[in-house]
């Protein structure tokens, strides 16, 4: 990197300053202390690898938060951690070929240099590590919980399998029938898996969306749709020549007369059943073992190519009693209602396009109100192109002919429930969350195996159940655990005979649930954490991170607070108050990755032009929740910035130092503008500060502060008391943002304590108000009116100005506006074209 002229001693500074901090404690808090308390969380890393610039927007964010509170006089708890297990530590270190615990623990040792290095400031002394296992004996009493509530489960299920990962992976955690951490395609895999009973709380955690105010909508919209409440009917499909009935759930209970055949999914647990005795029952299960390999996301696509197999089967249509054909489609997911789906070819789009491939029946039921009155030409599926999904009036319906389909809705609903064929039901999309890992580096299940008492919890007094450091990722993933006799073999706390572990560890978004609480107490041992103390912190005041841990984490510690709370562990119900999500710093148009060689390291841009520099262009940069593109040129303007704050603070260190000059200062003119300047400020930053994340524009007042001081120190007559309090004020709110040169400049001015100890200062309202001066207003060059605008006013403001005098407005009437001749701060004039 070529080497620059230092603008500051920044190399010098920011080492003591940030020893400064870390020796008076400014950042360590007294948990008892409850007064003016407040809650500032950054989410804690993967220690997986280095941190890049696009890492340090979220910390430097928090940071500025953090640092601003405190000035405003709150007591900040700002702690820092490690999400330390996992798949993102455990793949990491196997290639490197390291153990996760060594590669996990440099790269913390690393990070946390790296933080430090960035000047932000923790309570240190609150530090967890989810791999730690003072950490995880509360994970697993957590598990213990909610097994004892029969919130926790083992079930056989299909389940999404990463071949790559070796391991199963959440519905979350597959992004567009891919593994979100290897892009691996995934396909199903039928095993027995440990499941949070999250559907139990699907309602509440909809309905108390309501209560996240200061959420951003995009999050909760996210959260909603991913929980995706549906009111409707299940409907009872009896299978012709047997005793079985398929349940079919649907929203459009008016479109049941059209239902022609009737689809299954693939794992439906009746489908193997059905097939006894059925003709080509091996092509059938042939076809059904295909369709489970593939993704449950590409098959869900509306645009998938919609393939199926006639089962040999029939059902009844309850409400007409005909016979309709049972079939088994890749369009149809166990995920949503039943597994089991009427089909509408003539109302619903992916059944029409089934239909028409496989020559099935299409019966129109429901026909747009336009055309009711011709409505026989919908009968012929020729006349169809597409399938009619809208309201209209209901035909071939029976009693419900002629209502319109809305109002059917309900008659038939009714009519279903008084006569046994349905009941009305609420559906989620939500399903159950799937915890269980087949992978080493996780917190180990605590739950044992015995012959004779099946399933046995492992009781609290035993926890934690230590995860053996002393085995050996595979290569390809595959769990060490299984084959460690001193691991899986043990004793059944109930009948003392032989038993054995479970060797699944949990999902690392369970180790991230319930964080935020331990940092209150991560010294305790005897308990996860002291109620008085979270009842008094949490819901934590402001919590900071990517948009991406939407559905993941945020909906994951929703839930563990809700069963805390349910439990009487905790007195609140949601754990974030406030949440603030960034956006990405994007390099080259893409987001920073090895892979791409776009990763822009921070290490090599402090040694150039310090850790305020990056900090200031990181924050600068652009509104802080859009995704920003980085750029070397704008790290430069950062730096010419700081240094021109830090040559000012020179010249009027000299200034202040220098005899008093002889000549008359004015009491007007440039001092009450720099005044004014100053406090119109003060405003700025602070309503940027408090009424959002608006780091840009704050810094940009700031700038501006700065250009005008340089104009003023110019000025002989500037008053030196008008001229320190300036360069006093601009340090000070600089101080949030690049804090180490904040210190040394307060220091220079003669501060006998921190800057981040000082009062955030106040406006005084009296200087707020513009210096104003008046413009006579011209028409066809004749004096017509006169205005009274602030100075500097651009043009575009002072067109609209004099457009809003009345003496002009009643000039123009009948006039045609041709041109405007502007000489700014001095006249304007308006020519018309019927002058």
């Amino acid at each position: 990197m070529q080497k620059v002229k230092k603008a500051y001693p920044f190399d010098e500074i920011e080492p003591k300053w940030q020893k400064c901090w870390i020796k008076n404690r400014f950042f360590k808090v007294d948990i008892k202390d409850f007064r003016n308390k407040y809650y500032c969380l950054v989410m804690f890393p993967y220690p997986s690898a280095k941190l890049h610039v696009g890492h340090g927007r979220n910390y430097i964010i928090g940071d500025v938060v953090a640092r601003y509170k405190m000035m405003r006089g709150f007591n900040v708890l700002t702690p820092m951690g490690w999400d330390a297990f996992g798949l993102p530590a455990e793949n990491a270190a196997i290639k490197d070929k390291t153990h996760p615990k060594k590669h996990t623990f440099n790269n913390i040792k690393t990070m946390k240099s790296q933080l430090k290095e960035w000047g932000v400031g923790y309570d240190w002394s609150r530090e967890i590590t989810s791999c730690q296992p003072d950490y995880y004996k509360w994970t697993q009493w957590i598990f213990l919980k909610l097994f004892e509530k029969k919130l926790a489960y083992r079930k056989k299920a299909f389940v999404n399998w990463c071949p790559s990962c070796d391991t199963t992976l959440a519905n979350e955690q597959v992004i567009q029938g891919t593994c979100e951490r290897c892009n691996t395609p995934v396909t199903q895999k039928d095993l027995e898996q440990w499941f949070f009973k999250i559907t139990d709380y699907a309602e509440r955690l909809l309905s108390d969306i309501n209560k996240l105010r200061d959420w951003p909508e995009r999050v909760k919209t996210m959260q909603k749709n991913w929980i995706g409440k549906s009111l409707g009917v299940n409907i009872r499909f009896p299978v012709v020549g047997s005793d079985k009935v398929l349940t079919c759930f649907t929203t459009r209970v008016d479109t049941i007369f059209g239902a022609t055949y009737m689809v299954l999914a693939a794992e439906h647990p009746l489908l193997e059943e059905l097939m006894k005795n059925v003709k080509n029952k091996n092509k059938i299960l042939k076809f059904v073992e295909k369709v489970r390999n593939e993704s449950k996301i590409k098959r869900s696509q509306a645009d998938i190519e919609k393939k199926g197999i006639f089962t040999g089967r029939y059902v009844i249509n309850p409400m007409n009693n005909k016979k309709i054909p049972l079939w088994v489609a890749n369009y149809v997911l166990m995920e949503y209602g039943t597994g089991a789906v009427m089909a509408v070819p003539a109302h619903d789009q992916r059944d029409f396009e089934f239909a028409k491939k496989y020559r099935l029946p299409i019966d129109v039921v429901i026909v747009p109100v336009p055309e009711f009155e011709t409505f026989q030409l919908y009968t012929e599926t020729i006349f169809l192109a597409h399938a009619l999904e809208g309201d209209g009036i209901m035909v071939n319906s029976g009693q419900f002919n002629g209502l319109p389909s809305r109002k059917a809705v309900k008659r038939i609903a009714d009519f279903m429930q008084k006569n046994g064929i349905g009941h009305r039901t609420i559906q989620y999309k939500l399903r159950d969350w799937l915890i269980s890992r087949q992978r080493y580096w996780g917190a180990p299940i605590p739950i044992l195996y015995c012959n004779r008492c099946g399933t046995v919890p492992v009781p609290e007094k035993d926890l934690p159940v230590i995860l053996p450091t002393g085995l050996k990722s595979n290569p390809r993933g595959e769990n060490p655990l299984k084959d460690s006799k001193n691991f899986v073999n043990a004793t059944c706390p109930k009948c003392k005979g032989n038993a054995r572990r479970e060797i699944d560890t949990m999902d690392t978004f369970v180790d991230s649930s319930w964080y935020f609480l331990r940092y209150i107490s991560s010294q305790l041992n005897d308990k996860p954490f002291e109620k008085e103390d979270v009842d008094k912190w949490l819901p934590v005041d402001q919590y900071i991170g990517g948009v991406e841990h939407a559905i993941l984490h945020l909906l994951y510690s929703r839930f563990i607070t809700k069963v805390l709370f349910d439990s009487g562990f905790i007195s609140f119900d949601e754990p974030f108050k406030n949440l603030f999500t960034q956006g990405m710093i994007i390099k080259n148009g893409a987001k920073m990755s090895k892979s791409k060689g776009n990763v822009v390291s921070p290490d090599e841009l402090i040694k150039k032009y310090g850790t305020d520099t990056v900090r200031l262009y990181t924050l600068f940069m652009g509104p802080p929740e859009k995704d920003a593109e980085w750029s070397d040129r704008g790290v430069e303007g950062a730096y010419r910035f700081l240094g021109r704050v830090w040559r000012l603070v020179e010249r009027i260190t000299v200034s202040l130092l220098a005899p008093q000059s002889g000549a008359k200062q004015s009491q007007g003119g440039i001092n009450d503008s720099l005044k004014r300047k100053t406090h119109q400020t003060i405003k700025k930053v602070t309503d940027d500060l408090e009424k959002g994340f608006h780091f840009n524009t704050a810094i940009s007042a700031v700038m501006e502060l700065v250009n005008e001081m340089y104009i003023a120190i110019e000025k002989k007559e500037i008053r030196r008391d008008i001229l320190k309090e300036a360069i006093k004020i601009v340090i000070v709110l600089l101080s949030p943002f690049v804090p180490h040169i904040a210190e040394e400049l307060w220091e220079k001015l003669g501060g006998k304590s921190s800057v981040l100890k000082q009062n955030w200062p106040e406006f005084e309202q009296q200087f707020l108000a513009e210096e104003t001066h008046t413009i006579p207003v011209q028409i066809n060059g004749r004096l017509r009116s006169k205005v009274n605008v602030p100075f500097g006013i651009d043009k575009e403001a002072l067109k609209e100005k004099v457009l809003s005098d009345e003496k002009t407005r009643n000039y123009l009437k009948n006039l045609a506006v041709e041109r405007w001749i502007i000489i700014p701060n001095k006249l304007v004039n308006i020519v018309s074209a019927n002058k």
